[in-house]
């Protein structure tokens, strides 16, 4: 659960611009390009804004499979190194398994790099099943670590 001064709400397209002003910060690197202003103005109704008294504390940008009848992905999650380890993230998370719920899906998934291992460990955490990295996932000299969670009993 969230702490109480955090509010979780439906994100809206202009929520792109004070995300962009912050996920390269909150990642600790350049990440921006990851996440096209696309994003915000196709999925909004799917991705959610964490609210806290200094103002926005996290994001998740995730949507309803178009193509995959009975998944949903998570495109995308940032937390202020503020707020972190005080829910945010598992409350977002929970939030959006419930959309995809809501919308008769049964299996949440994500992507993350090898490399990050904290978003293994929370994944893991959440209880999604996570891969080895896949080589070339997003093609040559890329590998990617998949998560996939089924919600359908919970």
């Amino acid at each position: 659960m969230t702490s109480p001064a955090y509010e979780l709400r439906p994100a809206t397209p202009a929520d792109y611009d004070p995300i962009a002003a912050v996920v390269d910060e909150w990642w600790g690197r350049p990440i921006l390009p990851s996440l096209p202003r696309l994003f915000l103005d196709h999925f909004h109704g799917t991705s959610l804004i964490a609210e806290g008294p200094a103002g926005m504390a996290g994001f998740l940008i995730g949507f309803i499979s178009p193509s995959e009848p009975d998944e949903a992905y998570i495109h995308f999650v940032g937390v202020s190194p503020e707020a972190r380890t005080g829910g945010v993230a598992r409350a977002m998370y929970e939030r959006f398994f419930d959309l995809a719920r809501r919308h008769d899906r049964r299996v949440v998934k994500a992507i993350t790099s090898p490399v990050n291992q904290t978003s293994i460990a929370f994944h893991r955490r959440m209880g999604f099943e996570v891969s080895e990295p896949v080589p070339g996932y997003n093609g040559p000299g890329t590998a990617l670590v998949t998560f996939s969670r089924n919600v359908s009993d919970q």
